[in-house]
């Protein structure tokens, strides 16, 4: 990776993670469409062979096949129609085909993968730990909008994200290791307390278990003590979003929305606080 390169100049560092993340970027709007399909069709596989049932013919799904099409006319993209944010742009978020709206959001997964990538390097600079919180921000970046849109929270992204952490420590930060196992120890049972108290008041369950895998994951990165502000974070994060669609028309009252983006969103505010920043503001020892 661009910012493990012996010798790299700093401005040099920021400007390639940027350029690196734009097009990681690109990647994860495939992974964002993609990957719920390919986890509802292996379920559906796995229900139908446990039911000894004959399998459904469909052509080949995964994140490489088919090639990216228009979504209205099945336009095949072509490369200079895939160059991130510059083809939007060209193309004046348009299908070249049939003229067909390209979602904004598009454009803008690749600007937020290239900003939390370059500035990550930029706070941080270069080095193994930057490389592997870049890694966390793309994959907190995709489980948030995967959550947002499907309620779902796929355990292949957030438990290698998860022992990513533990391991980083065991490398690099030995002394911190218990600690990130105690996190992620504690990230998950406190939320599953939470959710088996609620299900016994209400008769309802109020999270998923991929929740409960995602607070792990903070708790493995950041340890134990960050995992109250996290939470206090993705609440008030929650909150202020819920409220809004609310005002506007665009959620009815007391209809559910997904956590995970929440939680998501205070992990990538804990990346750029820093959880010892975050834990000295919670418990009131100075502001952020």
């Amino acid at each position: 990776m661009v910012w493990l390169a012996p010798g790299l100049g700093a401005g040099d560092a920021v400007w390639g993670a940027a350029l690196l993340g734009l097009l990681v970027g690109s990647f994860l709007n495939v992974l964002i469409l993609r990957l719920p399909v390919m986890l509802e069709r292996g379920w559906r596989s796995e229900a139908l062979a446990t039911l000894d049932l004959p399998p459904e013919s469909h052509e080949a799904f995964d994140l490489v096949r088919p090639r990216s099409r228009c979504g209205a006319c099945g336009h095949p993209i072509t490369w200079w129609e895939n160059i991130p944010v510059l083809s939007w742009l060209l193309l004046r978020g348009r299908c070249s085909a049939c003229g067909t709206r390209i979602a904004l959001r598009y454009p803008l997964v690749e600007i937020a993968s290239a900003a939390l990538s370059g500035a990550l390097v930029a706070l941080q600079g270069p080095g193994v730990w930057t490389a592997g919180t870049v890694v966390l921000a793309w994959g907190l970046l995709a489980l948030a909008l995967i959550d947002f849109d499907t309620t779902l929270l796929p355990d292949g992204l957030t438990l290698p994200l998860l022992w990513l952490g533990l391991l980083l420590h065991a490398w690099l930060h030995p002394s911190f290791l218990p600690q990130a196992v105690a996190g992620a120890a504690l990230g998950y049972a406190s939320l599953w307390c939470v959710y088996q108290a609620f299900r016994l008041l209400t008769g309802k369950e109020g999270m998923g278990f991929g929740d409960f895998k995602l607070f792990a994951l903070l708790g493995a990165w950041f340890g134990p003590l960050a995992l109250l502000p996290i939470i206090v974070l993705s609440a008030l994060c929650g909150a202020v979003v819920g409220i809004a669609l609310q005002r506007s028309g665009l959620l009815e009252r007391g209809h559910p929305i997904p956590f995970g983006p929440f939680l998501a969103t205070a992990g990538l505010i804990t990346l750029f606080i820093g959880p010892q920043r975050l834990v000295a503001w919670a418990l009131g020892g100075g502001g952020i």
